[in-house]
């Protein structure tokens, strides 16, 4: 995601709403997020779909690594070595067979 511009990507909703096809457009040009504002403060943060992706991606990625940072804190771990040996158990040695 770029960085915001305050100068080029602040815009009021009655301004918006006059241009929504060409803020869409600059967006999908530029992937820097529109700040929208409502009353002269800001009421909402638009952002291209790549944007959002990368963002729920990176959010997705910490949550899984703070929740396994959790299973550790709390002991819920299996020791590699136990796994490879359970996996072996089960599907045989290292080549498969």
């Amino acid at each position: 995601m770029q960085p915001l511009r305050v100068s080029e990507n602040i815009v009021p909703v009655s301004d918006f709403r006059a241009k929504a096809a060409d803020w869409l457009r600059r967006l999908s040009e530029s992937s820097e997020p529109v700040v929208i504002t409502q009353n002269g403060k800001a009421a909402g943060v638009l952002l291209s779909p790549a944007a959002y992706d990368e963002l729920t991606e990176r959010f997705r990625f910490v949550r899984s690594v703070e929740h396994g940072l959790a299973d550790v804190e709390a002991g819920r771990v299996t020791p590699h070595e136990a796994v490879v040996a359970e996996m072996r158990r089960r599907f045989g040695g290292a080549d498969g067979a």
